[in-house]
């Protein structure tokens, strides 16, 4: 059986290991490659909590020279054969994680450090350094078991391809075929190569010697001469790279165009085409988890968005003090309470007239066990990251087509929804930068139709996934995706920006809708227009039109299954 080891800043298997798409690979991928002989473990840090909280063994501890100072690292494994894997998971998993402890790793619990704006990425980069430094360690001194291949994912374990290339100590581990996995080219960890305690040069201060003999030319950010890159470093040191979706693969040959919207190579195009003309590029869309077990009487959006907002505050469901519930939810809180309202007393007035209010096809909002998307009212949905990669093009202006002035594009698509759905609602769900929050909570002061819910929860992503009737997600880039892949499973089609894993994923009139443009400008118009088009058909013919019905259905039907990535995996990265 081929060995793998997989060396990642997060994973999903453990409760409070996750962030992005990243940790949903390394939770899920493993168990599929089984099927194919190839048995996975993972390097990761202990953040300061993760050995404790899943009971780890202490493997060994051992010294070494990190900033200019001893430092003493403890290795934790933990042994999950027999235990479930992420919320609903039942399936047997046999990865071995190997974590690693010391007081650079930790941060409150926290993955990322916030850090500081004039030193971005100081903290994480020493962190994700150091972190590096430690599992070539422990690969020599065969604390971890010498793998078959060395995957690497982002960022963050880019540090580990220099040292395996560059530092004689570390020279054995040059044996090991090196995969490299980019799940985010946006996000690169420069830092400079001196002249800071968060640089190359200080980390490696005892290996300054060796790094400098072999050039620093492959490590060099293309763009900021003085600084080193170790998303490069993984890229140009490695044996294969890996990009997260077949159209993702080509779009990061391209150079990038901020101005235009166009967000490919990020200054590591000329690498990546050298890598690609080699035949060691590689294109392959993440799976999905998909659980079949799902409740068929879901919770109403309404009540659990309800429930969601008040445990935010750290509030009871019978416990509610309103007075004391943050002004941020404040708008949100509101209008979920006007909607409970309403919908109660449609119950109360209409009670006599329902015989069966499970199968009633005419239920409110708020009545358990209706069918999910029965309700009269249009509901769009958003759920992901607030980031400028996830809603760039919402923030862009454009000229409303209802009163003839400059709007957001988020504004124009609450104009477009009131014009064609008076009832219809737009519910996002999401958090990350507080410039963009504070943007969509004055604009949800001035929209009655659109409730932002400033925050994440994975029960009520769920519930917006079954209970929408179109899921919008407008990313200027996206490598994967999986926001999309939930909605599709749950029969809600998509209207997309057509790029990387959107475009790879969403099928446009067949199970969902793409939108494009050559510049945001563009982009925030076409999205208009698209809506529009989609509203226009719903007035019309209604959501529950045949067309409208067989989109749902056909978006249903598509899995993205993990298993079958499990083979391209195998057959491309793993097979030498």
């Amino acid at each position: 059986m081929k060995q793998v080891l997989m060396v990642a800043a997060e994973n999903g298997a453990f409760k409070g290991a996750k962030v992005g798409g990243m940790a949903d690979v390394i939770r899920d991928l493993p168990q599929a490659l089984l099927s194919q002989d190839v048995r996975v473990h993972v390097a990761m840090p202990s953040y300061g909590f993760l050995a404790a909280q899943e009971h780890g063994e202490k493997l060994n501890a051992f010294s070494l020279e990190f900033a200019g100072g001893q430092q003493q690292v403890s290795v934790y494994r933990v042994n999950a054969a027999s235990k479930e894997v992420g919320e609903g998971r039942s399936k047997v998993n046999q990865t071995k994680t190997y974590l690693f402890d010391h007081p650079l790793f930790n941060d409150g619990g926290q993955i990322y450090s916030h850090g500081d704006a004039s030193r971005p990425f100081a903290a994480d980069a020493s962190k994700f350094a150091f972190f590096s430094l430690c599992v070539a360690k422990a690969l020599v001194l065969e604390i971890i078991p010498r793998p078959d291949v060395l995957h690497l994912h982002d960022w963050h374990a880019g540090t580990l391809a220099l040292l395996r290339h560059y530092v004689n100590e570390f020279s054995s581990l040059k044996s090991l075929p090196c995969v490299y996995s980019i799940h985010n080219l946006g996000i690169q960890g420069l830092r400079p190569l001196s002249g800071d305690q968060s640089s190359l040069f200080h980390w490696f201060s005892h290996y300054g010697d060796e790094i400098k003999q072999q050039g620093l030319s492959e490590v060099i950010d293309p763009t900021h001469s003085q600084c080193y890159n170790p998303m490069r470093a993984g890229i140009v040191l490695s044996d294969k790279v890996h990009l997260v979706s077949p159209s993702y693969a080509k779009e990061v040959l391209l150079p990038s165009a901020p101005e235009k919207g166009s967000y490919c190579g990020e200054g590591l195009e000329q690498d990546l085409q050298l890598k690609q003309q080699n035949g060691q590029v590689f294109g392959i869309l993440n799976g999905c988890f998909y659980d079949e077990n799902q409740d068929l009487a879901p919770t109403p959006w309404v009540e659990q968005a309800e429930a969601t907002l008040l445990s935010w505050q750290g509030l009871g469901q019978h416990q509610v003090d309103h007075q004391y519930v943050r002004s941020v939810d404040q708008i949100a809180l509101q209008r979920i309470n006007r909607l409970l309202f309403s919908s109660h007393h449609s119950d109360s007035t209409n009670q006599t007239n329902r015989t069966n209010r499970t199968n009633s096809t005419n239920d409110t909002i708020s009545t358990k066990g209706t069918d999910k998307r029965a309700d009269s009212r249009f509901l769009l949905t958003s759920v992901g990251r607030l980031t400028d990669q996830k809603v760039l093009i919402l923030r862009q202006t454009i000229l409303s087509q209802t009163t003839d002035k400059t709007v957001t594009v988020l504004e124009a698509i609450l104009q477009c929804l009131k014009r064609h759905q008076p009832n219809g609602l737009f519910v996002m769900l999401g958090s990350g930068d507080v410039k963009i929050s504070q943007e969509f909570q004055m604009i949800a002061s001035r929209y009655a139709n659109f409730i932002f819910l400033n925050g994440y929860d994975e029960p009520l992503a769920n519930t917006l996934y079954r209970q929408g009737h179109l899921f919008l997600m407008p990313s200027s880039f996206e490598p994967c995706g999986i926001s999309q892949m939930l909605a599709m499973a749950q029969g809600q089609p998509c209207l997309v920006h057509s790029v990387g894993g959107l475009k790879d994923t969403v099928q446009h009139g067949v199970t969902g809708w793409h939108f494009s443009g050559d510049d945001l400008k563009a982009q925030g118009e076409q999205l208009i227009m698209a809506l529009d088009t989609l509203l226009d058909s719903c007035q019309q013919e209604g959501y529950g039109s045949q067309a409208w019905k067989r989109v749902c259905a056909n978006a249903k039907e598509q899995r993205f299954d993990w298993p079958k990535v499990a083979e391209q995996y195998c057959q491309s990265l793993y097979n030498q």
